[in-house]
């Protein structure tokens, strides 16, 4: 054990010197973040674990690195018991140096892309441990051609369509599976995102259908693993086999894989119906009882987004001193930094009534008329052209310094927020008696009809219901969104759409004068 010791400790210089001649931004496009020899160890043990204690261990990593998991997983067992290894290293930065540091070793490391390589035709080529961290390459940087062969190969290895917003840690999940002896165990440390985003909907597919899922690990968003990667990380243990009918899954939460805080298993059953599997094991199990829900009383959607916020977002000052005409402008909220309150009031104009006062460029004239009519604005537009002009999102405009058409929203949520505040409410609802619109920070929230109308009949009702969402259970928040490395917190518009409000819609219906029809619809799927 002690020379197993020393190997590490070698491994772990070797490492750090090999990270420290790359930058973070190619570490980031290949997706390189090595595995703590701690977190290592605990993955490597409790897979091995799962295995009959007197097999012998064909071990594989098809994205080796150094050698994080080999390396532990000889610490964790006896000699002798690992009868093969063998792992895949694309980058040659890597691979050439790791093999000196194992040239001793039985392990034969391929300086190969995995997702090209061959897989093994004979079972007793195949390999009954498989642990590894797959590269946390996001799709974008994946381009379109290496998206097609690597969906066509994922469908021939395991029969199952990965969308092209998936991350380059679900093709190897994936192209992994003909690579496993039948009964062999498989541990992925992967994003935690997969469990709660649509592009995972394939990773849970795989995971219920082709194989026997035993147990996801999330780890505390707050107690963030890697270093160098602000990414929320869970480990998902399987073993190859078609798993049995409603049987049960672990889910585990914070502390460490051998000391989770909580614990609850989950039916495979209630999986393939729930697709916030992020929920467990913090929430309970969904009722099959319908809710309602925020998506049943407001339309919801994004803000604006400008294509380049800079550029079309302006200070009162800077409108004045560029002599720009202020009948292209219209009123934005700052971001939620700068609101230092949730009731924007209005001035008789429709401005909000903050210390911090912003608008929005939105022109819809043609060029040549601005031109003419309006000499400050040209000047300053042109200013754009073609840093801004060619923007993704201002390219796809006629013409390109047009906005969206979007009303200002009365109810705003904000789109982003980390769980450590003093209230512990990632998210902030806002009441916004103004004129203002909100950027894609926020979520702008659009009464529907019924509840439209009985706004505008009693306009203090708003109060009310701006009272109402500040008391929806912060955890159904969390539920429903996305949650990243640090306790960050995202919300998209349909996911705020889904979160129930049957705890609080009593108190509405009772409060706020809807409609008839929607009454009876709220009582109904209360009662």
């Amino acid at each position: 054990m002690k020379e197993n010791y020393a190997q590490e400790d070698r491994r772990l210089t070797l490492q750090s010197e090999l990270d420290a001649v790359k930058t973070q931004v190619e570490r980031n496009i290949l997706g390189q973040f090595a595995t703590p020899t701690v977190l290592a160890r605990e993955i490597a043990g409790y897979a091995q674990s799962l295995l009959p204690s007197d097999s012998s261990i064909r071990f594989f990593d098809p994205a080796f690195g150094t050698g994080s998991f080999y390396s532990a997983l000889q610490n964790v067992l006896p000699s002798g018991r690992i009868s093969a290894a063998e792992g895949y290293e694309i980058d040659p930065h890597y691979a050439g140096p790791a093999r000196s540091l194992w040239a001793n070793s039985p392990l034969k490391i391929h300086l190969e892309d995995f997702t090209a390589a061959t897989t093994p035709k004979n079972e007793s080529r195949r390999f009954n441990l498989l642990v590894c961290n797959p590269p946390y390459v996001r799709h974008h940087h994946i381009v379109n051609g290496e998206k097609v062969r690597l969906q066509h190969a994922a469908m021939k290895a395991a029969d199952i369509k990965i969308t092209g917003l998936s991350g380059l840690y679900c093709y190897f999940m994936m192209l992994s599976h003909p690579w496993m002896t039948a009964g062999g165990i498989a541990a992925w440390l992967v994003p935690s995102e997969f469990m709660n985003v649509n592009y995972g909907t394939a990773v849970k597919r795989y995971l219920l259908t082709k194989v026997n899922l035993l147990r996801i690990h999330r780890f505390d968003p707050n107690d963030v693993q890697f270093d160098d990667a602000l990414v929320s990380s869970a480990v998902v243990f399987f073993r190859n086999e078609r798993p049995a009918r409603n049987s049960t899954v672990e889910f585990t939460f914070g502390g460490t894989i051998n000391n989770p805080n909580l614990r609850k298993f989950v039916s495979t059953d209630i999986l393939q119906q729930e697709p916030k599997w992020i929920r467990f094991p913090l929430a309970d199990i969904r009722s099959e009882k319908a809710t309602i829900t925020l998506g049943d009383l407001f339309q919801i959607k994004r803000g604006l987004a400008t294509g380049d916020n800079k550029f079309f977002i302006f200070s009162r000052e800077k409108i004045e001193e560029l002599q720009l005409p202020w009948k292209f402008f219209r009123p934005i909220i700052p971001s939620p930094r700068y609101l230092t309150t949730d009731h924007i009031k209005a001035d008789r104009h429709g401005n909000p009534l903050l210390d911090k006062q912003l608008f929005i460029l939105d022109c819809r004239l043609p060029e040549h008329e601005i031109k003419s009519l309006y000499p400050h604005l040209w000047n300053y537009l042109a200013t754009g052209i073609p840093a801004v002009s060619e923007r993704y999102l201002c390219r796809s405009r006629k013409p390109w310094y047009r906005q969206e058409d979007r009303a200002p929203a009365p109810f705003i949520c904000t789109y982003i927020g980390r769980s450590d505040k003093k209230n512990g409410r990632p998210f902030r609802f806002i009441l916004n008696e103004s004129k203002a619109v909100a950027a894609n920070v926020y979520l702008m929230m659009h009464p529907k009809p019924s509840l439209a109308l009985a706004l505008s009949k009693d306009p203090s009702v708003s109060i009310k219901l701006w009272a109402y969402l500040n008391r929806i259970d912060v955890k159904h928040l969390i539920e429903e969104g996305r949650v990243y490395g640090g306790g960050l917190h995202k919300l998209e518009p349909s996911e705020l759409a889904n979160v129930p409000m049957n705890n609080i819609m009593k108190e509405i219906s009772l409060s706020i004068d809807i409609s008839p029809a929607h009454r009876d619809l709220f009582r109904e799927r209360i009662a």
